[in-house]
């Protein structure tokens, strides 16, 4: 049988052709990609540690004093991210937490590690405070939380975990590596770990936030140098077998958009066997912010970014993914539950508050008698977020008894607060700012120096109190003012400098709702709503 070559020609071409129109008509065959602008999160998210299972990527940080604790995120496409789940309520290793014989500002939860391995998600981490011990946590779906604590062992700082390919478990700590037992109860052979390099003569400064991956049968420790005099920079440990020997390149030394340093954080890859990068930058006053980005590897060595410089913009190939909700959010206050953006500021006292006595609105009672914001139980916070954001709180004042003060606050080390002060039947608002001193070593409040700017009286028992955050490089600035019928707003504060100090809350700014007594309990606040407004999405 003869083929016309002609006819043959023409179906070949018709054929070609009707697969180029069906990918112009189904977009879905071309690749998809999401693009994104660093920082990914303009918020305050640390000590950055990431794991994937297929599509679904995991990401954890640091809250310290803040519950409940271990905050864990998720995405699709490492630009999007919503909140999942925190890995615990509350801690309750002594009465510090529960801001009682001291306090665990800027302690609690430290840096920790996710990982998944057979189907399981397992988190490790080690309070900053005694008893010194470290955590591990598990659950088959970071999304719907049910973390279960399995064990607690000897502490481990900003340790990385590891399930090996043989099966074998490794908790990596800067320069040294510890064997565990299956159960993670126990250290196997050296309790003190193995040292597995030692500093050269560069690095004068500390070595910290060990994540640890294995490609391709080589093993990469992450972390970040400081030394002395020089430059934080990101570097990475490379070796052939677990105990070494570990050889050593820097990775990436950049003061992004005129910032400080930028480094700390970990290596995951997509599905299609693509690299990426996740490390923090301090931004001062609104914390310490997630940035992305593309690692490409060669001679076995990651190569993150533009040679080691992070990029403004950029692209990832992966489909967009649409949360279903943000890392900060609005709340109306009348769902059964409070929304997982918001955390209190240590344990709260879970009968001094309520979404049920009176619908729509959750209720601030006062429990304990106190004369700062410092140690007031059930301060109710969220992250504040950059590079511009607002939010406003609307309180009904007529449950305040004498002596209670409620309000707004920018909280931090140092906070500028928005007060309602009930002296007899007076109500008084203020804007004062706050500067709290802690032992080092206890974290006990030794004293809060208060300094009131502003006082008018005020009637109404309805006020709705705003803060205006501006967290551009050079600035970390707050406007405060309030209105009695959110049309007319009325300046208490201009200007008022946030800081961020290591030393002390060692946190990005937050938005805080607060209710104390100074005279006697029983009093409360009803918070009808909170609003956040940001100048731009992620």
């Amino acid at each position: 049988m003869k083929i016309n070559k002609s006819f043959y020609i023409i179906s070949l071409f018709g054929f070609i052709g009707l697969n180029l129109l069906s990918a112009q008509i189904n977009p879905a065959k071309k690749q998809q990609a999401t693009a994104f602008t660093n920082p990914i999160i303009w918020a305050d998210a640390p000590d950055l540690s990431i794991t994937r299972n297929g599509d679904d990527f995991y990401l954890i940080s640091t809250t310290m004093h803040l519950m409940p604790g271990a905050p864990v995120m998720h995405s699709k496409d490492l630009v999007h991210w919503e909140m999942a789940s925190y890995v615990f309520n509350t801690l309750n290793d002594n009465s510090k937490y529960d801001l009682l014989d001291g306090t665990v500002y800027g302690r609690g939860q430290w840096a920790s590690s996710i990982r998944y391995h057979k189907g399981k998600y397992y988190v490790l981490f080690s309070p900053n405070d005694e008893p010194f011990k470290s955590y591990f946590y598990v659950t088959d779906n970071p999304e719907k939380g049910n973390w279960k604590l399995i064990t607690r062992t000897r502490h481990f700082h900003d340790a990385s975990l590891l399930f090996d390919d043989d099966g074998r478990v490794y908790v990596f700590t800067s320069n040294k590596v510890f064997e565990l037992s299956p159960d993670f109860k126990e250290v196997i052979g050296n309790p003190d770990g193995t040292v597995v390099f030692e500093k050269d003569s560069s690095e004068t400064g500390l070595l910290e936030g060990n994540q640890i991956i294995k490609k391709d049968g080589k093993y990469y420790m992450m972390m970040i140098s400081w030394p002395k005099g020089g430059k934080r920079r990101q570097e990475v440990y490379r070796a052939d077998k677990v105990t070494g020997p570990y050889e050593k390149k820097v990775i990436l030394e950049d003061n992004f958009l005129g910032f400080s340093y930028a480094g700390q954080g970990a290596l995951i890859d997509d599905k299609n066997a693509n690299w990426y990068s996740l490390i923090f930058q301090d931004r001062n006053g609104v914390g310490r912010v997630p940035i992305l980005i593309p690692v490409k590897w060669e001679n076995d060595w990651p190569v993150l970014g533009d040679n080691g410089k992070v990029p403004l913009n950029g692209e990832v190939p992966l489909p967009p993914f649409k949360p279903k909700n943000r890392i900060v959010e609005s709340d109306e206050f009348s769902d059964k539950k409070l929304k997982i953006q918001w955390q209190w500021n240590h344990n709260p006292v879970n009968e001094a508050w309520s979404l049920s006595d009176r619908k729509g609105f959750i209720r601030l009672k006062t429990s304990r008698v106190v004369d700062n914001l410092y140690a007031a139980p059930n301060t109710l916070t969220q992250r504040m977020e950059g590079p511009k954001s607002s939010a406003i709180v609307a309180l009904d004042l007529k449950g305040m008894k004498d002596g209670d003060v409620t309000g707004f606050s920018a909280f931090n080390g140092d906070s500028g607060l928005l007060s309602i002060i009930k002296e007899g039947n007076q109500k008084f608002l203020t804007f004062s700012t706050n500067e709290v001193s802690l032992d080092n070593k206890t974290k006990v409040i030794t004293g809060v120096k208060k300094e009131e700017k502003k006082r008018i009286e005020i009637k109404s028992d309805n006020i709705f109190l705003r803060i205006e955050a501006d967290f551009n490089l050079g600035k970390d600035l707050a406007d405060f003012s309030y209105s009695t019928d959110q049309k007319n707003w009325t300046e208490m504060a201009k200007d008022y400098k946030m800081i961020f100090d290591y030393r002390r809350l060692f946190m990005g700014s937050k938005f805080a709702i607060f209710n104390y007594a100074t005279k006697s309990i029983g009093g409360f606040v009803d918070v009808d709503f909170f609003r956040v407004n940001k100048n731009s999405e992620y």
